[in-house]
């Protein structure tokens, strides 16, 4: 692939996934504010930038094997704890940002948590056989992950059980 046609493919990538997220979280807010129909709207567009995202990774060659898969998820997680939200965390710190120290450091804990995960996965296809998971819980407010039982309150927010996702 040429140079500037992979670069637009990359840049289309970034571009189409903050669309599909950006459009979950407007239809979470659009179905908080009693405007199911528009939420609807937003959800099936996000899956269209969805699909558009995954095209474009596809082509670029960037889906590999679920090990090589999970390598990539793993170094990226502990880019994200060891370079990205400590400095992040710094600047938020330095300009006396309360709200923004509070979710960076969050997001920080949470991501060393999906990096163990991860790790724990790839170990296990790395031997041949499914990773074994309990049901994994989500805190909504935070992001705080743990595997089989939801804690009664989380750990970094405090946020109640009820407040966990189940997958």
């Amino acid at each position: 692939m040429r140079k500037m046609t992979e670069e637009n493919l990359r840049s289309a990538f970034s571009g189409e996934s903050q669309a599909h997220m950006r459009y979950l979280i407007f239809a979470k807010r659009a179905e908080g504010e009693g405007f199911p129909n528009v939420a609807r709207l937003f959800r099936a567009i996000a899956y269209a930038e969805q699909v558009h995202a995954l095209n474009h990774y596809d082509v670029l060659g960037m889906i590999r094997s679920s090990s090589e898969n999970l390598q990539v998820a793993i170094e990226g997680e502990n880019y994200e704890v060891n370079e990205m939200y400590p400095a992040f965390k710094a600047v938020a710190k330095l300009q006396e940002e309360k709200s923004s120290q509070r979710v960076i450091e969050w997001a920080l804990q949470a991501e060393r948590a999906h990096a163990e995960m991860y790790q724990r996965a790839k170990q296990s296809i790395e031997g041949g056989k499914d990773v074994k998971l309990g049901p994994i819980y989500v805190c909504d407010k935070c992001g705080y992950t743990v595997e089989n039982e939801a804690p009664a309150r989380c750990p970094l927010c405090g946020a109640s059980s009820e407040e966990f996702r189940k997958f």
